[in-house]
C-alpha cells in the first residue's frame, strides 16, 4: 500500500492575484454573465438566428445539442462556426436524420472539416437518444441541466467533465433560454469547459487543475463555472466585435478587461 492517497497536494498559488479575481467577479455577478451570454456573445445570436428561421422548438434544441457535441478542432473561430451551422440549417432544416444531414453539412463546411469521419460517429451515437425525447423532456432537462451532463456522458461513452459534454449543457442552456424564454442559471456542479485558454489563463494564478481551480472560485463567488466562463471568454480571445459589444452592453466592462490584466 502506497501513502499517495493520504498526501494532500500543496499547490501553488499566486493569492493576491485570487483575491482581486475573486472581488471583481463579486461585484459582476451571475446578473453581468447573463448580460455577457445574451448580448455579446455572437454564439447566443447565431442561436436567435436559427429560432427564429425554424419555428420548431424541439428541432432547435436538438440540433443545438448535436451541434455543441461536434464543436472541437475547427478550422475557424467559434463564433464564425456557429454562424455557418444557424445559416446552413435556417435554410435546410434536417429531413432525414442529423447523422445524414451532419453528412452532408460537415464535408462542405468552411469552419469545421476536421476529424469529419469520427464527429459523425460521434452523432450516429447521438441521434438514438436524442430522437426519444420530446419537447416536454428537454424542458426538464431544461430545470436540470446536471441530468443532461450524466446522460449526454453516458450516452457518448465521455467523462462527465469532457469539453464537449459540459459545453454541450452550456449551449443546451442557450437554446433552453431562447425556447422556453426563461433564464435558468447553469448548475454549479458543472464544471468549466478545460480548453486552451482557460488552461493558460489559469497559470495566471495556481498550478492546481483548471476545473478544480474554477469550481473552487465559484463556490466562494457564488456564480456557477459555466457562467465564470461567459465572463473570462470575450476577455480572452480576440474577437473584435465582441469586445466592442462587451463595451456597449455591460456596465461594468472595465471591470471584465481587468481580468484580462492579472
Amino acid at each position: 500500500m502506497t501513502l499517495d492517497r493520504f498526501i494532500t497536494v500543496k499547490h501553488k498559488e499566486n493569492k493576491p492575484k485570487i483575491e482581486r479575481l475573486k472581488e471583481i467577479l463579486k461585484e459582476l455577478g451571475i446578473e453581468c454573465a447573463r448580460t455577457i451570454e445574451e448580448k455579446v456573445d455572437l454564439q447566443f445570436s447565431a442561436l436567435e438566428h436559427l429560432y427564429k428561421n425554424l419555428k420548431n422548438d424541439e428541432l432547435f434544441i436538438k440540433l443545438v445539442i448535436a451541434n455543441a457535441i461536434v464543436s472541437y478542432q475547427l478550422t475557424a473561430t467559434g463564433e464564425e462556426w456557429w454562424w455557418e451551422f444557424a445559416e446552413h440549417f435556417s435554410l435546410n432544416p434536417p429531413e432525414r436524420g442529423l447523422v445524414n444531414a451532419y453528412s452532408r453539412f460537415l464535408t462542405g463546411s468552411k469552419t469545421n472539416r476536421r476529424l469529419a469521419a469520427a464527429k459523425i460517429k460521434r452523432l450516429e451515437k447521438l441521434e438514438p437518444f436524442l430522437i426519444k425525447l420530446k419537447l416536454e423532456d428537454l424542458k426538464n432537462y431544461y430545470y436540470s441541466m446536471t441530468s443532461l451532463r450524466n446522460d449526454l456522458a453516458k450516452v457518448l461513452n465521455s467523462k462527465r467533465n469532457a469539453k464537449t459534454i459540459v459545453f454541450a449543457v452550456k449551449m443546451f442552456g442557450y437554446a433552453g433560454r431562447i425556447a422556453f424564454k426563461e433564464f435558468i442559471p447553469y448548475p454549479m456542479e458543472i464544471e468549466i469547459p478545460n480548453d486552451v485558454r482557460i488552461n493558460a489563463y489559469t497559470k495566471k494564478f495556481t498550478n492546481e487543475l483548471p476545473t478544480s481551480f474554477w469550481s473552487r472560485i465559484a463556490e466562494e463567488v457564488g456564480i456557477p463555472p459555466l457562467h465564470i466562463d461567459s465572463i473570462l471568454w470575450p476577455v480572452l480571445g480576440k474577437h473584435v466585435e465582441v469586445k466592442e459589444r462587451l463595451k456597449k452592453y455591460c456596465a461594468k466592462a472595465e471591470l471584465i478587461f481587468e481580468l484580462a490584466s492579472l
